[in-house]
């Protein structure tokens, strides 16, 4: 392809967006925090590969025993964020993009790639249909939805697993909702810390607020999707940022806590 993608680090991440958000004027604090996050993981290996335009166009990765995740994958690279958007789909890039973590892996002598997905799709993770066609196998499903993908590169390779933390699929805090975050992603400080604690009040929901700060603390938390998951006594609900806006909130409240319960 004669389009360029571009790697950012400690030397250049301060003058280049990081695609998400970059021109959301409310997310801008969490934007500025998603770099910082960055720029600290880069010490143990992150990867962070985007196309070298104003888009949203990019794919990051880390050695999966630093990564964010509660998975066990010894040598392997954990796919985390992949995302192709708008005009730039259906060019190549998804697949561009996926080879140079493939290609990086491999110099790097590992056994393959892994990521979590949903069994089916879910928001803000990638798209499991399109990973199985490029070779990716369901290795171990989570009664909450979520999918552990991998891609081995010798059939001979240690298969990952979830850590015994995730396979309940529920969270310890049974009382309301319960938000984990990160700051993996410039949106999550606005909408977690803002809007979804006004709509839980104005609803009269017990909501605790759980931020993931450490790779520790990630590694060892109740859900795949440390970006953002939230829960209602205890299960799983959703993935998706939007269920923190108005529309979405009485959504939720009418088609999943009536009946989540039952």
């Amino acid at each position: 392809m004669a389009e360029k993608y571009i790697i950012l680090d400690k030397s250049n991440i301060d003058n280049e967006h990081i695609c998400c958000a970059f021109s959301d004027k409310k997310c801008q604090e969490g934007y500025a925090l998603k770099k910082e996050w960055l720029k600290r993981e880069f010490d143990n290996g992150y990867v962070f590969r985007r196309l070298d335009a104003r888009a949203k166009v990019f794919l990051d990765y880390v050695p999966a025993e630093k990564a964010w995740i509660p998975v066990d994958a010894p040598n392997y690279l954990m796919l985390n964020c992949f995302w192709v958007s708008g005009q730039y789909k259906e060019k190549g890039h998804g697949k561009a993009l996926l080879q140079s973590a493939i290609d990086d892996a491999k110099s790097q002598g590992k056994y393959g790639l892994a990521t979590v997905a949903g069994i089916k799709k879910l928001h803000f993770m990638s798209d499991t249909k399109w990973l199985l066609k490029q070779g990716f196998e369901i290795v171990e499903k989570l009664s909450n939805g979520f999918a552990l993908l991998v891609l081995k590169f010798d059939d001979a390779c240690p298969t990952p697993s979830f850590k015994e933390c995730v396979k309940s699929g529920e969270c310890p805090e049974k009382n309301g909702l319960v938000a984990y975050y990160t700051h993996r992603c410039p949106y999550t400080d606005y909408y977690v810390n803002g809007s979804l604690c006004t709509l839980a009040q104005e609803h009269k929901i017990p909501l605790k607020i759980i931020k993931i700060g450490t790779m520790e603390e990630a590694q060892s938390s109740p859900t795949p999707a440390t970006i953002f998951s939230l829960f209602y006594n205890g299960k799983f609900i959703t993935t998706d940022l939007s269920v923190c806006t108005d529309k979405q909130f009485e959504k939720m409240l009418s088609n999943v806590l009536v009946n989540i319960d039952k």
